[in-house]
């Protein structure tokens, strides 16, 4: 019998946050470095599942395969593509990130504060966020993803509630209601779409008869399982409503702006980097292979829906007065990319969609966990109460700029390519909705020039003045992501070589094939 890799990948995290949550509360440190170590236990493991997946290799690889509840024809069943495992690279890649950029979040508050936060518990939790995704990656038993998709709503509740922004300028008890507020929001809205997936699911093993994706997409292909076109409609629409939720898209997206305004940079980061990205994976993996024709039906709703939230989430970014929440609606406006590269139907769209969804994780990492530094050391997260930052702090201002320059898809960094493969991937087939979208690229010049000139430029506030730079540790926080954001800006080769064909694969499931263009090009 092999090694069960992909479970090993999964577990450890699982297990290091059952240890972690274990540390007596007088072991702080303690608790931050085993959770720090398993991250990086996690990340080699994730790059052992990198270097042996095969990208022409047979569809989905390293598979493991057990009986689990025989009755329903519930199976344990992983395996990964190369959209997957690029993902699971990715989670891997900014959970010691996110634990080290964290250090301090959760340390005891000020003496007198009715609040106690113990620390081992939120690097638990996030060690629980991190395996729970991971298996969403990997499962291909439709149910077993159906669990992990909704468990691990129960971790980032917390996260949310439980530890929230110090940042606040109405005082602890305002900051911890809006903090149970953004909480609250995240989990219904969440609990909402899963609840209609769940339906779906039970639909759909009522038509199969059983949940394994791989044998339902083998019927299916093969003209043994056929479903009326009215019920594989309304399976494709209970399954997407979760994801979209997820995602998120217009208009379901109002969540996101409060969870990440409530939480810490860390959290923040994990929301909107890690998470959100399970729902994008997921209309890749099942809504367009489980339900190739309903998926084709819906396209042009779809596509109307994300560049809606391009140009919505772009608009809103600009007026923000919160850093966080600037954050917040670019990330809309980029998953709206990210849902129309999907949706364009091809390959060139679907490559940069997925390619978009790590370079976005990475380039929302740098932006936002510089940001967090930045407002830890002024207590605020208004734009109002910065200015002159880079006079001060040269270091932290230049890598705020860096991360400002990928997110509005600087050429050369990393999601300018993403992004130039959506958007031609959209152009070939639906060109008014390419056109369109392209708005989105001149409002987010927009918005990272003005938030870079209000935070950074102009005379010094009284109130930065004495701001010190980047330290070591968010030094190796940093560096890093820049360094990534570079290396795939001119070299996105690595990823496209996983990724590419599993695209290929979906393209063969919906039978789309690429438009021919107009002019055939020389010989």
């Amino acid at each position: 019998m092999s090694f069960p890799l992909l479970t090993a990948t999964a577990a450890l995290p699982a297990l290091g946050a059952v240890a972690t949550a274990a540390v007596p509360a007088v072991r702080r440190t303690a608790a931050k470095w085993l959770a720090l170590v398993v991250s990086l236990a996690t990340l080699a493991l994730a790059v052992t599942v990198l270097v042996r997946f095969d990208p022409d290799g047979s569809r989905y690889q390293l598979t493991e395969s057990h009986a689990w509840i025989k009755d329903f024809g519930v199976r344990y069943e992983l395996g990964v593509d190369g959209i997957a495992v690029a993902l699971i690279a990715l989670t891997a890649v900014l959970i010691p990130f996110i634990i080290l950029a964290g250090w301090h979040d959760a340390d005891p508050l000020e003496t007198g504060s009715r609040r106690w936060r113990p620390t081992q518990g939120f690097f638990a939790l996030i060690l629980a966020v991190e395996a729970m995704v991971i298996v969403s990656f990997e499962a291909t038993d439709v149910f077993l993803f159906y669990i992990f998709f909704e468990a691990m709503l129960i971790p980032m509740y917390f996260l949310i509630g439980g530890f929230g922004d110090r940042a606040h300028e109405h005082g602890e008890e305002t900051a911890a209601t809006q903090r149970s507020y953004a909480a609250v929001k995240f989990l219904l809205y969440n609990l909402a779409g899963g609840l209609i997936m769940l339906a779906a699911v039970i639909g759909l093993y009522v038509v199969a008869g059983n949940f394994s994706l791989t044998q339902i997409a083998e019927a299916r292909a093969n003209g043994s399982l056929h479903m009326a076109t009215s019920t594989e409609r309304w399976l494709f629409l209970g399954f997407f409503f979760a994801f979209a939720v997820k995602a998120p898209l217009w208009p379901l997206h109002t969540w996101l702006p409060n969870a990440m305004q409530e939480s810490t940079a860390p959290v923040a980061v994990l929301i909107t980097a890690v998470v959100d990205k399970v729902g994008t994976f997921a209309m890749l993996r099942f809504c367009l292979q489980l339900f190739p024709e309903a998926s084709k039906w819906a396209t042009p709703v779809i596509l109307v829906l994300a560049l809606i939230s391009i140009v919505y989430g772009a608009l809103l970014a600009v007026g923000q007065r919160d850093i966080k929440r600037l954050v917040a609606y670019a990330s809309i406006s980029h998953f709206g990319f990210i849902i129309m590269g999907i949706f364009a139907m091809t390959s060139q769209g679907q490559s940069g969609a997925t390619l978009y969804m790590v370079n976005h994780g990475i380039s929302t990492a740098a932006l936002m966990l510089v940001a967090g530094f930045l407002i830890s050391r002024r207590g605020s997260r208004l734009i109002a109460d910065y200015g002159g930052v880079q006079k001060v702090a040269p270091v932290l201002a230049g890598t705020f700029l860096i991360g400002g320059l990928a997110t509005l898809s600087l050429p050369g960094l990393a999601p300018f390519v993403s992004e130039f493969l959506v958007l031609v991937g959209t152009f070939t087939r639906y060109p008014v909705i390419g056109v369109i979208a392209t708005f989105g690229i001149v409002l987010a010049a927009l918005y990272t020039l003005v938030l870079y000139q209000r935070t950074m430029t102009g005379p010094v506030k009284p109130e930065v003045s004495a701001m010190p730079d980047l330290r070591v540790r968010e030094l190796v926080v940093v560096a890093p992501l820049i360094v990534l954001l570079i290396f795939l800006g001119v070299y996105p080769k690595p990823v496209t070589d996983i990724v590419n064909p599993a695209v290929k694969q979906t393209m063969s499931d919906v039978q789309k094939k690429d438009p021919k263009p107009e002019v055939e090009a020389a010989k």
